[in-house]
């Protein structure tokens, strides 16, 4: 009796004990990453132009011959081929010239012809045969370069690509190597921008550069300055500049609005930095947490565990501290609440900057 008496004193102690404490479910903490949005590397000075998607290659196209424009058979934004012919000159007096060429070189043939047959008989010299030589060949090189001539009353497409601007129209009467239609080729492309000339000494072929396309924000496309205009417009005193996109898609439209971005270094006044790789920023005052004279921050690793890194304060003003030493680009770092952690503390992000 005694025994069963204990057991059920037993269970009955157990019934009211009260249950193990739930666990406790880790600080949420908003974190920033240093060297992007607000916490950029102010070592670095962002520039930010407005540009246009064009062409690698871009050609001016003309008649190689004087003439009156009769027919354009392409209008701006057209897809051509090689060889496809895209406007017309009047031919009427290219058609009378080549006749009059032809004309020619068959007199001369004939005046050869005869002029053999008059020194088989030695009725005239060696050298007046060799003159009517002479003369045909001059008459058959001028029957061609006419013919060529001729041919190039029509305008033609040197390579794939398409009508970039339209600069003539029927009617015109056009000089040899005036422009009548623009070409941009098929292939490789380009953001176009301008430099004003008070920034034009910090910009060199080969800087790199980041297009973003406004059509397609979500994906930027690296690329480097190609080249840089040596001349100044001097209607607005700008440099045009090229920047060649090397991993852009060949059939991106031409013409598309872009913004392309430069990063190029800045001196700050009294500024110093340890090694090359921190960054100079201003952070927030609640991300600060001070230890006496040492300032120090809580850095969010991997595993989302909280670790102090000191870091060194050139100065604090009412919108931040301008941080010097002590952050590399891509630390994430707690942006407030720092004096309710503790080394190695899990804790949960609750936004990202990116």
């Amino acid at each position: 009796m005694k025994i069963w008496s204990g057991l059920l004193a037993v269970v009955i102690l157990a019934a009211c004990s009260e249950p193990p404490p739930a666990a406790i479910p880790p600080k949420v903490v908003r974190v920033l990453k240093v060297g992007v949005g607000e916490t950029e590397d102010l070592r670095v000075d962002v520039r930010v132009y407005a540009a246009e998607v064009r062409a690698r290659l871009e050609s001016n196209l003309g008649f190689r011959v004087p003439g009156k424009l009769v027919a354009r058979l392409v209008d701006t934004g057209a897809a051509v081929k090689t060889g496809q012919v895209l406007a017309r000159l009047d031919a009427s007096d290219a058609g009378l010239q080549l006749a009059q060429a032809e004309a020619q070189r068959d007199l001369a043939e004939a005046e050869l012809r005869r002029y053999r047959d008059l020194r088989n008989k030695g009725f005239v010299s060696q050298s007046a045969l060799d003159a009517r030589q002479t003369a045909l060949t001059a008459a058959r090189a001028q029957a061609a370069l006419t013919k060529n001539q001729s041919g190039y009353t029509n305008l033609l497409a040197d390579r794939n690509g398409v009508i970039a601007a339209v600069a003539a129209e029927p009617g015109q009467v056009l000089t040899v190597g005036q422009t009548v239609l623009r070409l941009s080729a098929d292939g490789e492309r380009e953001v176009v921008f301008s430099i004003p000339e008070s920034e034009i000494a910090q910009f060199k072929p080969g800087m790199p550069a980041l297009a973003v396309l406004w059509a397609d924000e979500a994906h930027p496309l690296p690329g480097k300055i190609r080249e840089i205009s040596p001349l100044a417009d001097p209607m607005t005193h700008m440099y045009t500049a090229r920047v060649s996109l090397p991993g852009a898609d060949p059939r991106l439209p031409l013409g598309l609005s872009a913004a392309v971005r430069f990063e190029l270094p800045q001196r700050l006044a009294g500024v110093t930095s340890a090694t090359a790789n921190d960054v100079v920023t201003q952070l927030p005052l609640a991300a600060i947490f001070q230890q006496g004279k040492q300032a120090a921050v809580w850095k969010v690793g991997a595993d989302e565990t909280v670790s102090l890194k000191p870091i060194t304060v050139a100065s604090f003003t009412p919108s931040g501290a301008l941080v010097t030493q002590g952050l590399t680009r891509g630390d994430r770092i707690v942006a407030a609440g720092v004096h309710k952690l503790s080394e190695g503390e899990k804790v949960r992000l609750a936004v990202v900057a990116k």
